[in-house]
């Protein structure tokens, strides 16, 4: 069976072992993505059956709250690349001093941003467009989401934290059981009192009949205890890193702070630009109508479950090739990344096709309403073209990231959504209404991965003018997994 020390051991490595190796640390991150992604599926779901007005409301207001939650998330990474280096060195002593001022600056961090979404909340509904029917219930989804950032954020962090000491089975488990407690939470607080009948039995299910307020709580509820047990795991259990019985400061330190930035500013950079490329998109969509909001979100929703496995693979080809470049093993890290990237856009070519045949019912499922329910299809069939080379873009990003190739791969992302899916879709919403939205972001895709797929192709992305970033941004994955380094002739 192959293992990841094989990288820095020297050990040859064969084309079976480079599959094994790539199948073998994708598959934990795909379930970590899923997990994620179905807590929004289920959301979108349980609303849905609200009918198509709170559908809307919380599909007009979704791409910020991705931009608000992505901000802080991407912003922990700074010390838990930190704390990983540490850990990697022994120093764990240090690795507790990081882990200690990493609370405190994300906690002040999550809370001014916090702050401004919930100042921003009452606006924004009408900033995007939507109209005066939707717009309050936007804006209270809105504003319970954001105030409970500092929540989710310490999620976010002690999650991270306990990945980079190796533990990948603990943020796993509880991710899922976050997705459950969501289920849980929302059955009871969405919904009114009401009598549920399964063949002869009857019983009565308590219910708040919060409606959509129920939503956004059930969410945060979940959210706040998967994030008691996160720290609980970390700071009591997590051999190393674990701060029971031991002494220090939560004193920020100026070079840790620094160092922090200068590692997630541009990750933090890439999300803002992304999301706010979408916001763009959801104000070109918002004069189309209720149901043409609601079908787009829920469709986002549902091909998300198609995408999220190529962000899991993309994890392991920054892992993979990071530490074949820093092992000098620049002939392997090509090698994997072209593996990853055939891997992943084999898995989400599959994904795509299931897509394809399953729209009807995976809309559906999300709404009852017919007028979303089939132009959610119709749009999804559109972007299940688009599958393969999404793919394509997604791992080739995380194969640049491991080979510390980060400024340019941010530039093509930055192009192709601004310059090409933003043009079409305002030319395209007017004529054909969200189909033409669709499109474009179907063309925008196809032409993203096939740029990202030439650049992969050539040499510039193994420079070793990218090796001192690649340090500063992977070397967390390599200290994750204890890893240890001879290229595949």
């Amino acid at each position: 069976m192959a293992h990841i020390s094989q990288i820095q051991n020297n050990e040859a490595i064969s084309r079976r072992q480079l599959f094994e190796l790539t199948a073998k640390l994708s598959l934990p991150a795909i379930l970590a993505q899923l997990s994620g992604i179905l807590m929004q599926y289920i959301d979108a779901a349980m609303v849905g059956r609200l009918g198509a007005t709170p559908s809307a409301a919380i599909g007009l207001v979704s791409t910020s709250q991705w931009l608000f939650w992505g901000v802080c998330s991407a912003m922990t990474v700074g010390f838990t690349v930190q704390v990983a280096h540490k850990i990697g060195a022994k120093d764990y002593e240090s690795a507790r001093s990081i882990l200690r001022q990493s609370f405190v600056g994300m906690l002040i961090f999550s809370t001014f941003i916090a702050i401004v979404g919930m100042a921003i909340s009452y606006k924004l509904p009408h900033w995007l467009g939507g109209s005066d029917d939707i717009c309050h219930m936007a804006s209270l989804y809105f504003f319970i989401f954001v105030a409970a950032l500092p929540g989710l954020t310490i999620s976010f962090l002690c999650g991270g934290m306990l990945r980079c000491a190796g533990n990948m089975k603990i943020p796993s488990i509880l991710s899922l059981l976050m997705a459950v407690l969501d289920v849980c939470f929302n059955f009871f607080l969405i919904f009114p009192k009401r009598t549920i009948e399964i063949g002869d039995f009857m019983f009565t299910v308590p219910g708040a009949d919060l409606g959509i307020a129920g939503a956004a709580l059930g969410t945060v509820a979940a959210e706040i205890l998967t994030a008691i047990l996160m720290l609980y795991f970390l700071v009591v259990k997590e051999p190393g890193v674990a701060m029971k019985g031991t002494k220090g400061s939560f004193k920020l330190q100026s070079n840790v702070i620094k160092k922090a930035l200068k590692i997630s500013a541009p990750m933090t950079l890439a999300h803002a630009v992304i999301c706010g490329a979408q916001i763009v998109v959801t104000i070109i969509v918002a004069p189309l109508g209720v149901a043409a909001i609601a079908a787009n979100a829920f469709a986002v929703t549902a091909e998300s479950l198609c995408y999220m496995p190529g962000y899991g693979i993309s994890d392991a080809a920054t892992t993979l090739v990071g530490q074949s470049y820093g092992a000098n093993r620049k002939q392997l890290a090509r090698h994997f990344g072209y593996v990853a990237v055939g891997l992943g856009m084999i898995v989400m070519t599959a994904m795509g096709i299931l897509m394809w045949v399953g729209a009807d019912f995976m809309m559906t499922m999300m709404s009852p309403v017919e007028a979303i329910s089939s132009l959610g299809a119709e749009i999804l069939r559109i972007e299940a073209w688009a599958e393969p080379m999404f793919a394509a873009a997604i791992v080739s990003y995380g194969v640049f990231i491991g080979a510390g190739d980060t400024l340019i791969p941010a530039c093509m992302n930055f192009s192709s959504i601004w310059l090409v899916r933003v043009p079409l879709a305002a030319f395209l919403a007017p004529k054909i209404g969200l189909k033409g939205v669709w499109i474009a972001m179907c063309i925008e895709l196809i032409f993203r991965g096939s740029i990202f797929i030439i650049r992969l192709l050539g040499k510039s992305w193994l420079s070793d003018k990218n090796k001192k970033k690649k340090e500063e941004i992977t070397e967390a994955y390599e200290d994750n997994l204890n890893g240890s380094g001879q290229d595949l002739d």
